[in-house]
């Protein structure tokens, strides 16, 4: 067996969140089996479609998500399905579903009663705001999480418009997000019940996820007191979306080597000699006589030009890419990124590929997305290992054991810096991991080198919000690896670890003498992921790339944007933590892998390819169509209304949404409209999408005079998915995630109780939160250098003055 192959997994419910987290398990082997009710998964009616002809047999969405899975349909309401689901039960490993908790329970989806019939069964429930808390039972769409985590309320980045709401990124990105993170909590449990044979019950929020990965903007709220939004100037400048004399393109200028170097470039004119430009702080100041001077230079520049002779000087450019355009990258075709599927109904299609390329070559695309009800009649085809005894009582389960997190056992050694290597190595360190930190004076991680220290604190290398949210749970090890003998002590640590995790340009852990055929030498069953912009092969592999770079590169932020405006950044480094949690996602199949059957795997993990693979409407509709979908703001290829509307105060939101007439009538009954409801231009789905533009101004007439919270309130109780469009104050003060033990403030040594984001899902078997704070500098070399590796305490004593352990 390879992969995941022979892992036996079920997934029940509609659209993308739970149906994304079995498709990454079953392109890496794994056996799925997706239950649809008896009139589809509602993505087989989202498309896009051929020609633009509703087909649930072609649905881009739904092909895109369905890979390599059998289909078959079953009526939970009915007791002849439900048994045969209890039979399912059996013999699966996994199960994943998404429907809230009110529907979950209507339909059966108890795992308490679940673990009678199989005690190995690990089950995860991603929902829109968990299975907990005083939400539980809103009503929600993506549109509602995106905003609702606080993730839309910082995009479009650094505009100028306080008069156009919140932006979502195009697509379905927050449920993707929580399909991602759904992934690997459920390989991790999975990999725990291999062991003790005893299963897991995950409550994931997709809302807690997304608020998980705001990147400094939550705690630069509760360290500074700054409540960052998509308005305003940014801090370091230039960066943002550029026109050249064909195209659009991406600059980032983000340290002060490179803006010398980007002086270079243009030839060191004598403006960029001005006193106005000397530094990062003046160039922001300085924003509008900065770009005025840019933008004359690029507009005699054709983009691919540009970003070659760009990319030579190791500057940040990044086309704006659409799909036509991303279709002909050579780097992702050098690297297989575009597979061809053959689909009965939907006909021969090029597909978006793997998120990530491994050593060990388990990704395959082995089959197309299956016809609603087709694998009905066909028998499973492999009995569990350990089937439930059909007794008139039911099985015992294991024996108590121990509590421990999934992945309690596991070493890792991070060489990771700055976010995306340390954002996949804190999900694995949430999952019970032990995280050992390499860091050295030598080389600080520039978060902890960030100026965002408690007011009324001295600033040191432990004191920076940054780096005290994503290191929480971590250790710290002080070592020098840049010296021979730092390089041999890292050697022994990785001997001692499973799992080592880079993010490093192309060619570093090379040059260090830490590539993955070195390290497998030393452990051949050593897991290594690397993670880097463009991936560690194919022509581009040495180019440098910035997380905010990804969205224009991957054609995100040319589908992202306001109706008639131009395509737009997605207001986070996207490309950073999307890549961090799909190394998280690879890294515990891994484990799962080796669990079974034994050896390593590496893992190269492309910040480009990783977003790219998440775009499957927009990349359908130009497969399908030849077609390049048109920027739509919040709004919804289909429903009417979809989106953000103004409330009363400074900048407040609220999203509403109506999947449905029924929707839609509660909705005019909620805001007593009864006039709407008569309205022929409102009566259908169609109709309303027609007339779109009139329907939002009754809305915002109706919204622009009210609290946002008053409008949830009173739209929830109808039924109708409304939300506030949160910031970092909002989401502090939340009081669902509070409930559910969301946010962290564990004592740290130089800062005290700061607030910090911690874990967006909930665990049945084991204590659930945070379990450290992030590690002083160094703090656990001594302890590390003894227990791990077998050093006297003369023997430190002595690396440390001679600034090995430095």
């Amino acid at each position: 067996m390879q992969g995941l192959e022979g892992v036996r997994v079920l997934e029940l419910g509609h659209m993308v969140s739970a149906a994304y987290a079995t498709k990454l398990m079953a392109d890496l082997g794994a056996d799925v089996e997706k239950i649809e009710e008896p009139d589809g998964d509602r993505a087989r009616r989202h498309g896009p479609f051929p020609d633009g002809i509703v087909d649930p047999e072609k649905s881009g969405l739904f092909l895109a998500l369905n890979t390599n899975k059998r289909g078959r349909t079953l009526d939970l309401h009915l007791a002849h399905d439900r048994h045969r689901l209890s039979d399912l039960i059996g013999w699966a490993d996994l199960l994943v579903h998404n429907y809230p908790a009110a529907q979950a329970e209507a339909l059966g989806l108890d795992y308490r009663a679940f673990q009678t019939l199989n005690p190995r069964l690990v089950m995860c429930a991603v929902t829109p705001f968990g299975l907990t808390g005083p939400y539980k039972d809103y009503a929600a769409c993506e549109l509602t999480t995106a905003h609702g985590g606080g993730w839309a309320w910082l995009s479009p980045g650094g505009s100028d418009r306080p008069d156009l709401p919140p932006l979502r990124a195009a697509g379905q990105q927050a449920d993707f997000q929580g399909g991602l993170a759904a992934a690997t909590a459920c390989l991790a449990a999975y990999f725990r019940a291999l062991q003790t044979g005893r299963g897991e019950h995950i409550d994931l929020s997709v809302q807690s996820y997304v608020a998980s990965f705001l990147e400094h903007n939550f705690v630069f709220y509760t360290y500074l007191g700054w409540n960052t939004s998509r308005l305003g100037r940014r801090l370091q400048d230039p960066w943002q979306i550029f026109a050249c004399k064909d195209g659009l393109i991406f600059l980032a200028v983000a340290e002060e080597d490179q803006w010398q170097r980007l002086q270079e470039l243009m030839g060191n004119p004598d403006w960029s000699q001005q006193d106005l430009f000397r530094n990062a702080a003046r160039r922001a100041r300085n924003k509008e006589a900065l770009h005025h001077h840019l933008n004359a230079w690029l507009r005699d520049w054709k983009v691919a030009d540009l970003f070659r002779a760009g990319q030579d000087k190791r500057i940040c450019f990044a086309p704006v890419f659409d799909m036509a355009q991303l279709a002909e990258q050579e780097q992702l075709k050098a690297r297989n990124f575009f597979v061809e599927v053959s689909h009965p109904q939907a006909g021969r299609l090029t597909h978006l590929g793997p998120p990530y390329q491994l050593g060990q070559p388990w990704w395959k695309i082995r089959r197309p997305a299956p016809l609603l009800g087709e694998h009905n009649a066909e028998q499973l085809q492999a009995a569990a290992p350990t089937p439930p005894v059909q007794t008139s009582t039911p099985p015992a389960l294991p024996p108590a054991l121990p509590p421990a997190l999934p992945l309690a056992g596991v070493r890792v050694a991070d060489f990771s810096w700055v976010w995306a290597g340390p954002f996949c190595t804190a999900h694995l360190a949430h999952l019970g991991a032990e995280v050992i930190k390499i860091e050295s004076r030598a080389r600080l991680d520039l978060t902890r080198r960030l100026p965002a220290s408690p007011r009324g604190i001295k600033p040191s290398a432990n004191t920076s919000a940054v780096f005290n949210q994503w290191a929480q749970t971590k250790k710290s090890l002080r070592l020098n690896f840049t010296t021979p003998e730092g390089r041999r002590i890292a050697r022994e640590l990785i001997q001692h670890s499973d799992v080592v995790v880079d993010n490093f340009a192309t060619g570093v852990m090379d040059s260090l003498g830490f590539g993955y055929d070195d390290l497998k030498q030393l452990k051949p069953d050593l897991i290594v992921a690397s993670i880097s912009g463009y991936g560690h092969t194919g022509p581009q592999k040495n180019y440098m790339a910035y997380g905010p770079a990804i969205a224009p590169l991957t054609g995100l932020s040319s589908l992202t944007g306001y109706p008639d405006g131009p395509p737009a950044e997605v207001g986070l480094s996207y490309g950073d933590p999307n890549a961090g949690i799909n190394a998280a996602v690879a890294i515990c199949a891994a484990l799962v892998a080796r669990q079974r059957t034994g050896g390593g795997q590496y893992i190269d993990v492309s910040l480009w390819e990783a977003v790219a693979a998440l775009l499957p409407e927009g990349w359908m509709a130009h497969a399908m169509n030849g077609q390049q979908p048109a920027r739509q703001g919040n709004r919804d290829p289909w429903l009417a209304p979809h989106n953000c509307f103004r409330c009363a105060g400074q900048d407040e939101w609220v999203t509403i949404a109506c999947g449905s007439d029924q929707e839609w009538q509660a909705l005019c009954r909620a805001m007593d409209r009864p006039q709407l409801l008569r309205d022929a231009r409102f009566l259908t789905a169609a109709d309303r999408k027609a007339h779109e533009d009139a329907l939002e101004e009754r809305l915002t007439a109706w919204t622009s005079r009210r609290d946002k919270w008053d409008i949830t309130e009173k739209l929830q109780a109808a039924g109708v998915a409304a939300f506030p469009s949160m910031n970092s104050h909002d989401l502090d003060r939340d009081p669902h995630l509070t409930e559910r033990g969301f946010f962290v403030r564990l004592p740290h040594p130089e800062v005290g109780r700061q607030t910090h984001t911690g874990i967006p899902w909930l665990l049945s078997n084991v204590p659930n939160g945070v379990q450290a704070p992030a590690p002083l500098l160094g703090q656990h070399t001594d302890a590390i250098m003894r227990d791990i590796l077998g050093y006297a305490d003369g023997e430190i004593a002595r690396l440390r003055e001679d600034r090995i352990l430095f």
